[in-house]
């Protein structure tokens, strides 16, 4: 028990100087949550997917009623606004080249003359492809306007008539889709980092010496070291869970503990990778160019912009060494979906395995360090 009692304050001891040489410096403190804070605001107001302006240009060769109704129709949504009438198809090029407009609407001349004979007129649109993903959802909402003109004025209706339902996102709105992957994946930076330098500081001020005289095993090292950087990677994903919450109110469905726990173990994984960084890194500098070098795969192989179903199959094959994808995942369907602990078991199996791989890895790496 005395053994036991004395184990656990040396780990205290070096807790404790692990959260005072991070935290000993207003400028850490200032780093270590004000980047989690503004980039979260940052992603929720500037990586929106959503099209919500969309100016367009109009080539009307029919000048016609059915034309001129179509087209305030568009204008008429809020979303769509007319920034050029042109005269001639010579100027579309120019229009869509130099971003004056996201589209073109072409009307033929017979426009009209098909429409009141009954037939199928066409409209030509002309899309910006350079955003491939604002100007899809632009030529939805042109789509969906064209065929609400269709239902008013024709006085036709479908024999079976199609409705549509989005689960867990109702206004299919993409912040409420790329919010809650924040929560793991901006955290996951500055945990990552500050794991990786922990060591590599101590070798490059000298003071890791030190640790050769001293009766602590590399076990007890690895815990000191380890604890306060998840404590950080928690605290970080608590700030940015309450800036979801309650200033961009995407509420959330699921279980706080679930998420934590789910967080808890994402955090020990990558705290465990970023070790295993520090080990092996001679000082500061080299375990930061690691880090940087590894940030980016693990953010393009987690789903957090593309799914990681639409990868390749060698990718998607690497992604199961990446914490990160089963985070996210976890993350994503425990708030909007609101799982339970048997639908999302299949994530914590990968985040347990890497912790159980990479902290005795780091371990290990500590001894032949010390020894």
């Amino acid at each position: 028990m005395e053994t036991c009692i004395i184990w656990l304050r040396r780990v205290g001891f070096l807790i404790r100087k692990e959260v005072l040489t991070i935290l000993k410096e207003p400028a850490n403190r200032v780093i270590l949550f004000a980047p989690a804070f503004l980039q979260a605001l940052l992603f929720g107001y500037a990586a929106n997917y959503d099209v919500n302006n969309v100016d367009y240009a109009v080539l009307d060769q029919s000048r016609s009623q059915p034309s001129t109704l179509l087209i305030s129709h568009l204008d008429g949504t809020g979303v769509f606004h007319r920034t050029a009438t042109l005269t001639s198809a010579s100027e579309i090029a120019d229009t869509i080249t130099s971003g004056r407009a996201l589209l073109v609407i072409t009307f033929p001349p017979d426009f009209a003359v098909k429409l009141n004979g009954g037939e199928a007129s066409p409209l030509q649109v002309i899309l910006d492809g350079r955003n491939s993903s604002t100007a899809g959802a632009a030529a939805s909402y042109v789509s969906a306007v064209v065929s609400d003109f269709n239902q008013q004025n024709r006085g036709t209706s479908a024999a079976i008539s199609l409705e549509t339902r989005a689960w867990y996102n109702p206004n299919l709105e993409s912040r409420w889709s790329m919010m809650p992957t924040l929560i793991a994946s901006l955290s996951m930076m500055q945990t990552l980092l500050l794991a990786s330098l922990s060591v590599a500081r101590e070798r490059e001020q000298g003071t890791f010496d030190q640790l050769l005289v001293t009766p602590y095993t590399p076990m007890q090292i690895l815990i000191g070291k380890a604890l306060p950087s998840i404590v950080v990677g928690l605290v970080q994903s608590t700030i940015i869970l309450l800036i979801i919450l309650f200033w961009f109110r995407i509420p959330m469905n699921g279980s706080l503990w679930l998420l934590y726990l789910g967080l808890l173990g994402f955090n020990i994984a990558a705290v465990g990778l970023g070790l295993s960084l520090s080990a092996v890194s001679v000082n500061m500098q080299q375990a930061m160019l690691y880090t940087f070098l590894l940030i980016m795969p693990l953010m393009l192989l987690s789903g957090l912009l593309t799914p990681v179903q639409t990868m390749p199959d060698f990718l998607n094959t690497l992604t199961y060494a990446n914490p990160l994808r089963f985070a996210i995942d976890l993350v994503r369907r425990v708030y909007l979906e609101g799982t339970v602990f048997s639908d999302i078991a299949f994530d914590f199996i990968p985040l347990l395995i890497m912790a159980a791989i990479t902290l005795p890895l780091a371990a290990w790496l500590f001894r032949n360090r010390l020894y």
